[in-house]
């Protein structure tokens, strides 16, 4: 029986919104946004465990918060790289993984993943053996800053999210050797498809949105404030 493996990348500053401490330590109605998010994972019974790469100055806080909330499931916390990717890869190499058992890799920085995602998505990978969760576009689609250049067709156009869920094999293949020609990219799908496989689209919710700005920020106080469950 394969082992499903999430994997936080917690490693960025969010300099995008500012502020004395990265976005995925910053507190809502007195949690840390990235407990929110881990508690997604800690209490969906299809991952067994968790592991999370951040920078050493807040491995104290991480074990705080471990121990605060009870988590069971976090295994290890390893040092996050410059790069998304490179956090990514330092989680999977420390990873007790079988070739088979399934690397899912989720934003500490989306903290309202519905638990009906997650399971989508967990299943589709275990059918597929990959999967990725997205939203089609919905609005109007332009290219241009200050002023219109032209229109661009929204069909078979979505927006990528996370969770991004790949076998161990397949991932660490994928970025070894993006590694080795020193491709970067946005995203596990963009590596895993650079060595030719066929990445399954899940679909996703408008509430899995990334904390990046300030709007952002304000939109994730008034959706908890709410207490709107999910």
């Amino acid at each position: 029986m394969s082992k499903v493996i999430a994997i936080i990348p917690a490693g960025g500053a969010g300099l995008r919104i500012g502020g004395e401490i990265p976005k995925q330590y910053m507190v809502f109605r007195g949690k840390e946004l990235i407990a929110y998010t881990l508690d997604i994972f800690e209490r969906n019974k299809n991952v067994d465990e968790i592991i999370i790469s951040a920078q050493p100055n807040y491995y104290e806080l991480l074990q705080r918060i471990k121990s605060k909330y009870n988590y069971k499931k976090i295994k290890r916390i390893v040092e996050g790289g410059k790069e998304r990717q490179y956090s990514v890869y330092n989680a999977l190499t420390a990873a007790e993984a079988d070739e088979d058992d399934l690397i899912l890799v989720h934003d500490a920085a989306r903290p309202l993943l519905p638990q009906i995602i997650l399971d989508n998505v967990i299943m589709t990978a275990k059918e597929k053996g990959n999967a990725v969760v997205a939203i089609k576009a919905k609005d109007t689609l332009v290219k241009g800053l200050e002023t219109i250049i032209n229109y661009i067709s929204r069909e078979n156009i979505s927006y990528v999210q996370t969770p991004q869920i790949f076998s161990y094999k397949t991932l660490l293949t994928a970025m070894q050797k993006a590694d080795d020609v020193l491709f970067v990219g946005t995203d596990e799908s963009m590596i895993v498809t650079r060595i030719g496989e066929k990445v399954n689209l899940v679909e996703g919710s408008s509430l899995n949105f990334k904390v990046t700005t300030e709007s952002d920020v304000e939109l994730l106080h008034h959706i908890l404030e709410s207490e709107y469950k999910f």
